[in-house]
Parts: C-alpha cells; structure tokens; sequence
C-alpha cells in the first residue's frame, strides 16, 4: 500500500498547516547552532509555496511550559528559514487568537507564516 504525500494532492489556494520540527540549538546570543532540521523540512516547504498553498507552520522551541519565555521565541527561526526560502516567512506572534486569524485571512498563496512557540 502507497503511503499519500503532500504531492499527492491539489493544494493551490488551500492552506495547509505543516508541523514542523525546528527545535534547533541556539547559543546564548540565540543564533541557530545547526539548521539541520530547518533544511529537512525545505523539500516540503518549497513544493506548497511552487504549487500556491498558504502554509502555516507550527512548531516549538525548547519547553516554555505555557509561559512566554523570550529565549524560546521562535524568531531566529523564521529569519533562518526566510533566508533558506529566498522570501519571508512571517514570524506570527501568538498561535491563536484575533492578530493570528487576521494575518492567515490576508495569506497570499505561495506565501508563508510561523506560528510562536
């Protein structure tokens, strides 16, 4: 039996959440130390922005336990991974609520955010 991957769908217009794994080490100036898992998730990334998805990523960054913890912020994260995609990827600054809901309403297709922590 052949296992469905994200190819194997009509996603143009549609938004796709991805669960992302970008908990990367960071060092006390917090600059990303190996972007190994920021690279894996790229193949998956750049074919939903070349086929005109609105991707939402989720991931988490060390273990804030429902707090804000400023050193688990997920912003390195979204400069890394802009910078590997040759376009913003828009750093959202909640994973829910009114501000979140907004900015995925205007997503264009082929673009995409990431969700805080």
């Amino acid at each position: 039996m052949n296992k469905a991957t994200v190819k194997d769908v009509e996603i143009k217009g549609k938004r796709v959440i991805v669960r992302v794994d970008f908990n990367v080490p960071l060092d006390d100036k917090g600059n990303i130390t190996d972007d190994t898992r920021i690279k894996a998730a790229l193949p998956t990334i750049k074919h939903l922005m070349e086929n005109n998805a609105k991707i939402i990523l989720m991931s988490h960054l060390g273990r804030p336990k429902g707090e804000v913890v400023d050193k688990m912020r997920l912003t390195p994260v979204a400069k890394a991974l802009s910078a590997l995609v040759g376009k913003e990827v828009k750093m959202l600054p909640d994973c829910i609520g009114e501000a979140v809901d907004k900015e995925i309403s205007v997503l264009k297709e082929g673009d995409a955010v990431l969700l805080e922590n």
